[in-house]
């Protein structure tokens, strides 16, 4: 009996041991195994639904940034770490071996983010290589006023300021680069050992614009905190983004940038559509208002693309001005979120033929570029859904009606005569006050000697300023019945009178017959005529 209980404890004790053996060669095997195959991972997918359109967009300038990559260093083990990634139209992934994520991260962003010859931030994503210099320099100052305006993330190495445009001498100041923060930042992402870090960390303005310390006394509570992952995709938002420069000639100062931050769905059309954007000139970039922005990059289209269509449809339009609190950067003074449409489009593609921008290369001291005022309030009315034409009197500034160029003045005339009109009645009314206009000036032709207009223009003068002094109901209709009253027979009031008046009846707003009323006045050409074409 005794001989059986302690034959039956060593057998016990056997088992127990061999167990415990069995656990430890497991345990020490996986973990070798693990050491030697250690498999570091950043995954970003569209459908992440902590992703802003900020971070969208970086993914989208992450997948352009590799597809060029992968041209130059086709083959893993040309990588650090044997770096490897496969991307597809709506995620990315980035693999490596090894645990020396920080030399992966830092080869990855000094391949990603370089300077030129000129000096200019050099984006090899947006396929730089292919790119005209004037391309290049809207990059460099849109980056450098949207994303990189502090010193302490663009450190300068001199102004530079002659460049060739239009193959004019054209002066456009812009601070040469000698490093900035997208080059360095690996360390931020990566601890000590250098290795990934697995929390949150903080992120500041240049990383993502408006994402500012609420209170300098509690910086970390109030500091904004991201992913390491989701940070690397803000690193590659400039890449994608687009910029122009807001300014017309009634806007003194010196111009202000606006970001354009896309929605994109498709990371491969949008990668190839902008791919198609590198050989743009100078003048495409220049907007006189954030609408005409947002429309000029949603209605683009590239002749080399075999769709012709632009992959985007919406996109949030910022412009980066000063504020009163803020003197020395500029801050997000106004947003604008834009949706494209067929009608829209059409109508804004017809506004950019009509109303081009202005070349102004005698000034030394302002832009080489001017844009045109009359598109951008176009462009804000289509982007608001209102006819073109809407609030057209109060948006012009104080007499610059009496300033529009002859191309200005048939611009509006051709936007009348091409567009397409909801009510058929709003175009009947321009074309009866233009034909009030034909009586009235053709009788002042007839008592004033050949080439001298001096009398029309105070006719002109004379009308205006009395539009301008409407500014009710009542007083519109009393001037436009004595506009009317005055001038005599005027057959196509005459023949459709019950059309017109339910413009000036009260049936509509009086402020879209006061509109109607100036783009009539705006676009009846100033010399003789003999009948109305509209």
């Amino acid at each position: 009996m005794w001989v059986f209980r302690s034959t039956k404890i060593i057998i016990r004790n056997q088992e127990k041991f061999n167990c415990i053996s069995k656990k430890c060669f497991r345990k020490h095997h996986s973990m070798s195994i693990a050491k030697s195959s250690v498999k570091s991972r950043i995954r970003l997918n569209l459908s992440d639904p902590s992703l802003t359109r900020l971070h969208i967009a970086g993914v989208a300038g992450l997948w352009m940034t590799l597809g060029q990559l992968e041209k130059l260093y086709p083959e893993s083990a040309k990588r650090p770490s044997n770096l490897t990634w496969s991307r597809t139209p709506h995620s990315i992934s980035l693999d490596w071996d090894g645990e020396e994520d920080f030399i992966v991260l830092d080869w990855l962003l000094k391949q990603s983010f370089k300077i030129s010859d000129e000096g200019l931030i050099d984006l090899p994503g947006v396929n730089s290589q292919t790119g005209n210099i004037q391309t290049k320099i809207i990059k460099h100052l849109g980056i450098r006023g949207t994303f990189l305006q502090h010193n302490k993330s663009f450190k300068s190495a001199g102004n530079v300021s002659t460049v060739l445009i239009d193959e004019m001498e054209a002066i456009v100041l812009y601070k040469k680069v000698d490093e900035y923060a997208h080059q360095v930042f690996a360390k931020h992402l990566c601890n000590k050992q250098g290795q990934l870090l697995q929390e949150p960390i903080g992120i500041v303005g240049w990383l993502y614009p408006g994402a500012v310390i609420r209170h300098e006394v509690f910086r970390e509570e109030t500091k904004f905190h991201e992913k390491p992952e989701l940070a690397l995709a803000l690193l590659f938002a400039p890449v994608a983004c687009q910029y122009f420069v807001l300014g017309s000639h009634l806007e003194r100062e010196k111009p202000h940038f606006i970001l354009v931050i896309p929605q994109v769905t498709d990371l491969e059309a949008y990668a190839q559509h902008c791919w198609n954007l590198t050989d743009l000139d100078f003048d495409y970039f220049h907007a006189s208002s954030l609408g005409d922005a947002g429309l000029r990059f949603l209605t683009y289209e590239t002749n080399v693309q075999q769709t012709a269509f632009n992959p985007v449809e919406r996109c949030l339009v910022i412009l980066f001005g000063k504020a009163a609190w803020s003197k020395q950067q500029k801050t997000r003074t106004e947003t604008a979120f834009l949706q494209a449409s067929e009608t829209v489009n059409s109508v804004y593609k017809l506004s950019c033929i009509f109303f081009p921008n202005y070349q102004n290369f005698k000034s030394k001291n302002e832009t080489p570029i001017i844009a045109n005022i009359l598109r951008g309030i176009i462009a804000d009315n289509l982007a608001n859904s209102l006819p073109w034409w809407f609030n057209l009197s109060t948006k012009v500034q104080d007499n610059y009606l009496l300033e529009l160029s002859n191309d200005d003045n048939q611009g509006i005339y051709k936007m009348i005569s091409n567009s397409q009109w909801d009510i058929e009645t709003q175009k009947l009314f321009i074309k009866c006050v233009h034909e009030t206009l034909k009586i009235r000036y053709a009788k002042i032709y007839a008592r004033t000697k050949e080439d001298e207009y001096v009398q029309i223009e105070r006719e002109n003068i004379r009308i205006v300023s009395q539009l301008k002094r409407c500014t009710n109901a009542v007083n519109f209709r009393k001037f436009i019945a004595e506009f009317w009253g005055k001038t005599g027979h005027n057959p196509i009031l005459q023949e459709h009178l019950d059309e017109i008046l339910s413009i000036t009846s009260g049936i509509m707003d009086w402020k879209i017959a006061k509109d109607l009323t100036f783009i009539a006045l705006a676009s009846y050409p100033k010399i003789k005529t003999t009948e109305s074409n509209i």
